[in-house]
């Protein structure tokens, strides 16, 4: 599993993170977000805001972003919350990066739907690629973690990459995702399997058939 200890505060960090704010963009979609809650729970907001600093971070060093410390301190300044509490959400959710990663985090789905439908081969196939779990690729393209439940086990296994899933996946199937990735080019998202569109039985409904085109009415048959 990832490490959710935050990166070392050393002084190349404060250097380079220290005087992080929201840029003008940011800021106004940080303001939306604490605008949701009523007054006095501005504080509420806090997973948004963490979220908007992680993605402008990501912009600014062209990778998928991550969380550092000084950059924490700053949301807590925000919303006028002790940096402890921050830092608590922060490391409890694996949405939030705590250690630079690459331009796209590769998170393989590990749990039991996903390794008896072959995750095991998916991480190979990134192994092979030299990506190592929790670290930056010398390419500074990738970071693999292998995390717990994706929530996509009808169409096990699966990969998120950074914002996108990508599913019913075998090792040529992420190859070829990731290879588009590399190139610069957007693959198809969701499931792989062709002919499927969500997560509908392969080959079609073995049940229900006449709900498939319209509202079916099966009360006077059961």
């Amino acid at each position: 599993m990832a490490d959710r200890s935050p990166a070392p505060d050393t002084p190349e960090l404060r250097e380079r993170w220290g005087s992080f704010e929201f840029s003008p963009a940011y800021k106004a979609k940080a303001d939306t977000a604490i605008a949701r809650y009523p007054e006095g729970r501005q504080r509420s907001a806090v997973m948004p805001l963490l979220d908007l600093a992680q993605r402008q971070v990501g912009e600014e060093t062209n990778t998928q972003g991550w969380l550092p410390l000084p950059v924490i301190e700053y949301v807590a300044r925000y919303l006028e919350m002790p940096v402890i509490r921050v830092l608590e959400v922060a490391t409890f959710y694996f949405m939030y990066n705590l250690q630079p990663v690459g331009r796209f985090h590769v998170q393989v789905c590990g749990t039991t739907p996903c390794m008896l439908r072959g995750s095991d081969g998916l991480l190979e196939t990134c192994k092979k690629r030299g990506m190592v779990k929790g670290h930056v690729s010398e390419d500074g393209l990738w970071t693999l973690t292998e995390v717990e439940c994706l929530g996509n086990c009808a169409t096990a296994p699966m990969v998120q990459i950074n914002d996108d899933n990508y599913e019913d996946l075998t090792p040529e199937r992420l190859d070829h995702v990731l290879d588009e990735l590399a190139a610069g080019r957007q693959p198809k998202t969701g499931t792989q399997e062709p002919g499927r569109h969500t997560s509908e039985p392969v080959g079609g409904p073995t049940t229900l058939r006449e709900m498939v085109t319209e509202n079916h009415d099966y009360r006077g048959e059961w």
